[in-house]
């Protein structure tokens, strides 16, 4: 085929995002660059992470000052669609494909890969990824490998060759076919040799992975790669015509109109038991693709094959868990199905790793699923993070998507002999196909999913901070304390749900902490703590943005005041509901989530020193924190030995407290003789009376938020596993609350 143009190319589903303005600007490198990110911005052509890109640039040799063919190609673990020019590891051609004479074969082509080091160019410390041989071999300019569904549909295909041959003589292409060889050095030769015995080819399809296609310039190489996958496209899409609407052998159960509850419902619970190991964040997705699948005849042997391109794998395990649920099944039902699927499900896990296991194989990862579906409900996705989650779920999204443009490709076709997708010395019976899909071996996934390598980038990934992987549910955390306690945990790399009345409030705190960690890590809602209802679905809603709740903290108090410094019955009440009756509440709903999720739980709550400190004119205030001190005592016991229910007794704090406006704040420092400036802001005042309560402590410093804060997040973390009942003073040695 003559190398596309503009003027030719017919694009159906893409589009051509190339700016010949911009791109005019840019040397190769930043090219290059420029390239990457236009593929990685369009998930249809690559997934987060997914596939590479090359070039071959001559540049001078620091060294000898002579002109050298250097590798730009992308570095390993790197992201397409936000890559940078630092994340491109160099290396000299050259040197990179002279290793062909140290290379022993595939069984020691991992030996290879500490030797791309050698051929760094420039001091860039960028890893090479094991991609690296496949782009170095290729005799052009500037390659693409990516991994589109359409293109893996095709490379998943049981008639996947003949159907790539049908499609080069619809679209006059000149595509070669591949069987499934792991990526690295001997895949890399391969494509070479292919190459060079079929002059005149325009992309490989390799089998049960994914696409390579090139070009002379950036431009040729970035049109070419959109207009053959979006051609790939087109040919499925004309044999999904002829099939009709019908996918996955039709729909066997029928989408719950209340999925979205039941979700929420069922997530705490199946959170828990997948937990086991290691704590997770939960995903959900009930898209219409995903539904459709789920829901399908064909989807509990489908999602027993697994997935086939090795970048899915990677992300979603060997295969998915599916939970057979029946139309219009109750809760209960779903919860046994949960555990007899999952005890399968590890089962299996087990088996699969022992079988295939080797002496210097990495050790047994956790054998629960990155992956749950539930036919009428949806699927859930498991990660380390909420953004890992949800990557995974569009990963297996991706693999849906492959699997049904592998069963729209079924044609009259025969097969012979092995599946296409089988290379020579691989066993022909370990290539499994339901409806004309073709999953990755078990023997294959065991070698990516426990390959050193990937080993080695597992390793390389930065310690998990001190609340990775937890959810905290933080009341109060809109304004004072609360927003402290937010932004601590957040920084430690909890996954914060930001609680307020003041729902504005709130929704700041949430952009704040976007900042510090990442938006997916926060989210907020408004509540109100009196009531029940309210509180619930701040739960639910904690439970749909992050699958559970690990810690929850109340910071949210009441001081009552009046004008004329009587409390009335009805302010008396309301102080009583919200500093005791309210944490009552809290407590006794995110119990109902602790108890379903069956993993250690924290809840932190807020008393004050005022609780042991008898005085005049808060007396409603001081008897409501009295209560709550002996209610922690008594959740304490309710809830062991799962739950530590702990709580602080900070002195007075004034600044950034929405309990100290500006009237009470003079009439403090009034109360008190304080001369002031009444010109002063707010918190100018604040500090005057802070200053003043600071000087009745030992320590003589005034308590800040972040002071309670801190000791808040102590209590809630695991440093404190064996605390529970406990109130924790931050009052600066205040001898008055000293306890007698």
């Amino acid at each position: 085929m003559s190398q596309a143009t503009l003027a030719d190319s017919t694009l159906r589903f893409l589009e051509d995002r190339w700016d010949p303005a911009t791109a005019a600007k840019l040397d190769e490198p930043e090219a290059l660059r420029y390239r990457s990110n236009l593929l990685g911005s369009d998930l249809r052509m690559t997934n987060f992470a997914g596939g590479n890109t090359s070039s071959k640039v001559k540049e001078i040799d620091p060294l000898t000052g002579e002109q050298v063919e250097v590798l730009w190609v992308k570095g390993s673990g790197g992201d397409l669609g936000s890559i940078k020019r630092t994340g491109f590891a160099t290396l000299y051609l050259d040197k990179l494909l002279a290793l062909e004479k140290i290379y022993k074969g595939v069984d020691f082509e991992d030996d290879m890969v500490a030797m791309y080091r050698v051929c760094t160019f420039g001091d860039n410390p960028v890893a090479a990824s094991i991609d690296t041989p496949l782009h170095g071999f290729l005799p052009f300019p500037h390659v693409d490998h990516l991994h589109p569904d359409w293109g893996i549909a095709m490379a998943a295909s049981a008639n996947g060759k003949q159907k790539m041959e049908e499609f080069n003589r619809e679209f006059n292409h000149s595509l070669i076919w591949i069987p499934w060889q792991r990526p690295g050095f001997e895949l890399g030769l391969m494509m070479r040799d292919a190459v060079k015995n079929n002059p005149g080819c325009d992309g490989i399809v390799l089998g049960g992975h994914g696409l390579f296609t090139w070009g002379e310039t950036q431009r040729e190489c970035y049109l070419n790669t959109v207009t053959l996958i979006d051609q790939i496209g087109q040919f499925i899409a004309r044999h999904g015509e002829a099939i009709g609407t019908k996918r996955f052998g039709g729909e066997s159960v029928p989408s719950r109109a209340d999925r979205r509850a039941l979700a929420t419902e069922i997530a705490p619970y199946l959170r828990g038991r997948v937990s086991a190991q290691n704590r997770f964040i939960s995903s959900f997705s009930d898209s219409p693709d995903v539904l459709q699948f789920v829901n399908s005849a064909h989807a509990q042997e489908l999602a027993y094959l697994g997935t086939s391109c090795p970048d899915h794998f990677i992300r979603t395990k060997i295969r998915p868990m599916f939970v057979p649920w029946a139309k219009g099944g109750s809760i209960a039902d779903l919860k046994h199905q949960i555990d007899r699927s999952l005890s399968e499900y590890r089962e299996q896990y087990f088996t699969y790793y022992h079988y295939f296991a080797k002496p210097d194989s990495p050790p047994l990862r956790d054998p629960s699923p990155a992956i749950v579906l539930i036919p009428g409900l949806g699927m859930f996705s498991f990660g380390k993070s909420k953004t890992e989650a949800r990557i995974t779920g569009e990963f297996y999204t991706n693999a849906i998507h492959v699997m049904e443009g592998a069963s729209l490709l079924t044609g009259a076709e025969d097969v012979k002999d092995a599946l296409p997708q089988c290379g020579e010395g691989m066993d022909p019976a370990s290539f499994k196909s339901f409806s004309n899909y073709v999953a990755l071996p078990p023997v294959e996934a065991f070698r990516i999913e426990y390959w050193a390598m990937e080993e080695a980038k597992l390793r390389r990934q930065p310690p998990e901070k001190e609340l990775s992987r937890r959810i905290a549910l933080v009341v109060g955390g809109g304004s004072g304390i609360g927003r402290e306690v937010a932004h601590i945990a957040a920084s430690r790399g909890a996954h914060v749900m930001v609680a307020d009345r003041d729902e504005s409030a709130a929704k700041s705190v949430e952009a704040e902490l976007a900042k510090i960690s990442n938006k997916e890590f926060a989210s907020s809602t408004r509540v109100d703590i009196r009531k029940r209802d309210a509180v619930r679905d701040a739960i639910r809603a904690t439970i749909a943005a992050f699958g559970g709740i690990d810690i929850l903290i109340n910071t949210a108090a009441l001081f009552p005041s009046s004008p004329d410094g009587q409390i009335s019955d009805e302010l008396w009440s309301t102080t009583l509901d919200i500093n005791v009756t309210a944490n009552y509440i809290l407590a006794d709903e995110a119990a109902r989530v602790f108890e379903e999720q069956n993993l250690d739980g924290s809840i932190v709550l807020t008393s004050s020193a005022n609780a042991v400190v008898a005085k005049r004119g808060s007396e409603a205030y001081d008897v409501s924190k009295a209560a709550l001190s002996h209610l922690v005592r008594e959740l304490a016991v309710s809830l062991s030995p799962r739950v530590r229910v702990n709580a602080v007794s900070p002195a007075t704090v004034v600044k950034g407290s929405t309990m100290f406006p500006r009237d009470r704040v003079r009439a403090s420092l009034t109360k008190y003789k304080i001369p002031f400036d009444d010109t002063k802001s707010d918190e100018e005042l604040r500090s005057v009376l802070a200053s003043f309560y600071a000087k009745r402590t030992l320590t003589h410093q005034p308590i800040d938020p972040v002071d309670c804060a801190e000791a808040i997040l102590f209590l809630a973390s695991p440093k404190t596993r064996c605390t529970s009942g406990h109130i924790f003073p931050v009052d600066g040695g205040l001898t008055e609350a000293f306890l007698r």
